[in-house]
């Protein structure tokens, strides 16, 4: 080496150990007068960069690589990533333990949710003997009494009094034995309408030591809270519609493993409706028809028919059935359970397959009757019979009163709130002419309304209620009968041309 090479390595060297072992400059200096303080960015804490001396390398020193915060990882792929300057660092994977995944709890299959339906089977008679002996220590048979409304109608009319037991309802029947064939242990059951079949399964799972918890939805009235509460159920209210409450239900049975109850075609439940036929000819000798109303579910029309027509193939079964949904006339004519009716979709014939070819094979003859010759007919029972019954128990008496069974001539053959009864007994006058509104309009001298008071009073008008508006009034007026209703109008409408009768 030549004398300038070595004095400029001396130099390089000398100066190089100086800038490494001098004191060092405040940091505001190194980041002016070096650019390589100037590329480093300054952080603080766990973050700030560890840059102790290492080995030196040709004149270099080596740092320590950056600490990488833990939720920076995400950042990094796949290949190397050069920080600072010279320094790679390779990706850090974080690799947690396996994942787990958590077992349910094992389900106990049920029918209606895993199993594919079983294939239709006719209800036999033997289920339903052992049926009526399995509730002969717990259901009372219910009388049926020869009728005062025979003479009103010219035969002979014995009613079945179901609405004597304890909830008021035949499904009591059916309820006791679908809950008595459950052999499998259960947490509970749980229903979601508010219907007889509920209060039934109410009644008889608390009896059977079952705990049942009912959902409704809030627009029920206190009054069926209470109820169901008096029972013993457990009553929780759900959402404000039917629908809201058997979704609700559904969950809850399905995450609890609790059985959801609704009424279906099921043998057990058939055959305890179908102990109402044994004890109608066991209690009646020599019955010629027997009349069901069924609405809705006909689970006791189909199981009543079974009956019957086992121990007299000759004794006529007939089902009677809303005019407004006349579910199975329909099934009948297609020769299959509709699930609906285009007037209200939501209506269906419950009770399926089974239900359907009972009474395709059993039932003589389907009878739709009104809703009006229903209400009516519910004014007949409480007037000749001192009986309050709901209008699907009438729609039987409504049959016969408008002639649809003319055949029958000199032949034999509950549970609704109070408001709703009051209605029903208002609109059942109306429509049976025992109660007339009507509008006239009076002179404006005095004496005028006391000369309409006494028309009505010369009537012999029993009760009447008028409102007064300027030189017209409205008056509802309660008769005797549809012949003093029509003398009424008669005379109101040859003293007033201007009455006017409002439509029922």
């Amino acid at each position: 080496m030549n004398f300038a090479a070595q004095f400029f390595f001396s130099r390089y060297l000398r100066e190089r150990l100086e800038r490494i072992f001098s004191p060092k400059p405040a940091l505001k200096d190194r980041e002016e007068n070096d650019p390589f303080w100037q590329s480093e960015e300054l952080r603080l804490g766990l973050s700030a960069p560890v840059c102790n001396p290492g080995q030196l390398s040709n004149g270099t020193v080596h740092r320590r690589p950056t600490l990488i915060e833990p939720h920076r990882l995400r950042d990094f792929g796949e290949e190397e990533q050069v920080l600072n300057g010279e320094v790679k660092v390779h990706e850090t994977i974080v690799l947690e333990g396996p994942q787990i995944p958590l077992m349910n709890p094992p389900k106990t299959r049920r029918r209606s949710q895993f199993a594919p339906p079983p294939p239709v089977q006719i209800l036999r008679f033997e289920d339903i003997s052992a049926a009526a002996f399995k509730l002969q220590s717990t259901i009372q048979k219910t009388p049926c009494t020869y009728s005062r409304l025979s003479k009103q109608y010219g035969m002979e009319i014995y009613l079945k009094k179901e609405h004597l037991h304890y909830t008021g309802s035949v499904k009591e029947r059916g309820v006791l034995c679908l809950l008595s064939s459950l052999t499998e242990q259960r947490k509970g059951v749980i229903v979601a309408t508010d219907c007889n079949f509920s209060l039934a399964v109410a009644h008889h799972a608390v009896e059977l030591r079952i705990p049942v918890f009912v959902i409704m939805p809030s627009v029920c009235s206190s009054l069926r809270f209470r109820v169901y509460r008096d029972y013993g159920a457990m009553v929780i209210s759900y959402g404000s519609t039917a629908q809201d409450a058997q979704k609700h239900a559904r969950h809850l049975a399905h995450d609890n493993q609790y059985l959801y109850l609704e009424e279906d075609d099921s043998e057990a439940y058939l055959a305890g409706l179908g102990t109402v036929g044994l004890e109608v000819l066991e209690q009646v000798s020599k019955v010629d028809a027997v009349l069901v109303p069924s609405a809705g579910h006909y689970g006791l029309l189909a199981g009543t028919a079974a009956a019957v027509k086992h121990l007299n193939a000759r004794t006529k079964v007939i089902g009677v059935e809303p005019e407004g949904f006349p579910l199975l006339l329909q099934s009948l004519k297609t020769d299959s359970p509709v699930q609906h009716l285009q007037s209200n979709p939501n209506r269906k014939l419950y009770g399926g397959e089974n239900v359907f070819q009972l009474c395709k094979r059993f039932v003589d003859k389907v009878l739709p009757v009104s809703e009006e010759d229903s209400l009516v007919a519910m004014l007949r029972f409480q007037e000749f019979e001192r009986t309050t019954v709901d209008i699907e128990a009438a729609m039987g008496l409504a049959a016969i009163m408008t002639g649809e069974l003319p055949e029958l001539k000199g032949k034999s053959s509950a549970n609704m709130e109070l408001d709703l009864v009051r209605q029903c007994m208002d609109r059942a006058l109306v429509l049976d002419d025992r109660v007339s509104k009507f509008s006239v309009h009076i002179g404006e001298w005095p004496g005028d309304m006391a000369k309409l008071l006494d028309t009505l009073s010369r009537e012999d008008i029993r009760s009447y209620y008028c409102v007064l508006c300027c030189v017209q009034v409205e008056c509802v007026v309660e008769t005797r009968d549809r012949a003093q209703s029509a003398q009424l109008r008669k005379t109101l409408s040859e003293r007033y041309p201007s009455v006017t009768w409002l439509e029922r």
